[in-house]
């Protein structure tokens, strides 16, 4: 560490975090929405606080640090602008890593290119930066470029997805994907149940090739899938955008017309593109429809699908993590040591107030029903 801000305490929201279950292409799409009868949950705003609360912990260090002089260079290698859910990663941390907080951001939109972002990690490193942020396009291949942080003395800070094959950072911010993946399977088993839907023949649209979002979703609901003996009859790349959903659906309403009923995507944007493949193919989806709609992310518009009905159920991946990343480097500049994983806490999204909680490895989570509320408070 080259510069040092004055010494803060860490806030307790940093501790208090909760094991659960996480890019701008448009979200436009074609299909008809309509309101649904939903019920007002306790938990509208909960993230929202969390995340309120972090900032604010962080803002009165970052004030100090403003007023002392000192500024801090942080190198943010992003994965790309592939969704909704990436718009908000990056607009999270333009909005605390600000000259105003203290900072200067260097920022890399690596437009899902691997090697474009082992070269940035590269770049930051010779502008020797205070500290690098990487949300890994890709699980692997990343020990010898954190070996060269390491040796040039820059602490590098993981959002988001996870690097499985080096343990040369300090800190983790983000979701358990399998868990998110087993909350999805553990929904959907009870669901059908109260639905009397005793077949299973489920179409999976994936994430891209690679990415631990992608790895953890996929494991989590085929260990369900698997242990109810469902019948996943594919499962393909949709690289977490809606052309890509769009596309993968439009070839698996050829491929298996009148064969599915579940339809899970790894993402809403690939939800968006799902819907508008399924409605010119003139296939009904959602509450009211033949087949089960499931997403990820639970942005804005996703959760407005899940209010009108055509989104069955959205499992949350908060990507608010830039607070909690200033508090890893605010307790590594007072000298401390962050928590190497940390935790967001998350929601289940659902349409109908038909069940109120699931048990996922042995815990019971609850669900929200989407409101109106539930919508506006959002990221």
């Amino acid at each position: 560490m080259k510069k040092k801000l004055v010494s803060v305490l860490m806030c307790a929201a940093m501790t208090a975090t909760v094991l659960a279950g996480c890019g701008s292409s448009s979200t436009t799409t074609t299909t008809d929405t309509s309101s649904a009868d939903t019920s007002a949950a306790d938990t509208s705003a909960s993230n929202a606080a969390e995340t309120t609360a972090a900032t604010e912990a962080a803002a009165d260090a970052s004030a100090d640090a403003s007023a002392s002089g000192d500024v801090l260079t942080i190198g943010f290698a992003q994965v790309g602008h592939e969704s909704d859910w990436r718009t908000a990663s990056t607009n999270s941390c333009q909005t605390v890593f600000t000259a105003e907080n203290g900072y200067d951001l260097q920022f890399v939109d690596c437009d899902n290119d691997s090697a474009v972002q082992i070269e940035a990690v590269r770049g930051f490193i010779e502008q020797d930066v205070d500290y690098i942020i990487i949300d890994p396009i890709v699980s692997t291949g990343w020990d010898t470029v954190l070996t060269e942080c390491e040796d040039a003395g820059i602490p590098v800070i993981v959002i988001d997805r996870t690097i499985d094959d080096s343990d040369k950072y300090v800190s983790w911010v983000g979701s358990n994907f399998k868990t998110e993946g087993l909350a999805a399977g553990e929904w959907l088993k009870a669901y059908a149940e109260l639905k009397g839907i005793e077949d299973i023949n489920v179409l999976v649209i994936e994430g891209s090739t690679g990415a631990s979002a992608t790895i953890g979703r996929t494991d989590g609901f085929k260990e369900i899938a698997d242990r109810e003996g469902w019948t996943i009859l594919d499962s393909q790349n949709g690289d977490f955008t809606q052309a890509g959903g769009q596309e993968v659906m439009e070839s698996y309403c050829k491929s298996y017309e009148g064969q599915f009923n579940v339809v899970i995507c790894q993402n809403d944007n690939e939800a968006f593109g799902a819907m508008d493949a399924m409605k010119n193919a003139g296939v009904s989806y959602g509450v009211d429809g033949d087949v089960i709609l499931v997403s990820f992310d639970a942005c804005t518009a996703g959760l407005e699908y899940v209010l009108s009905g055509d989104i069955n159920a959205d499992f949350e991946c908060n990507p608010l993590a830039a607070p909690f990343v200033e508090e890893v480097i605010q307790t590594l500049e007072a000298g401390g040591t962050p928590e190497k994983e940390v935790y967001m806490s998350e929601h289940w999204f659902v349409n109908e107030d038909i069940l109120s909680s699931i048990t996922v490895d042995g815990e019971e989570q609850e669900l929200t029903v989407v409101d109106q509320a539930v919508v506006d408070a959002q990221y």
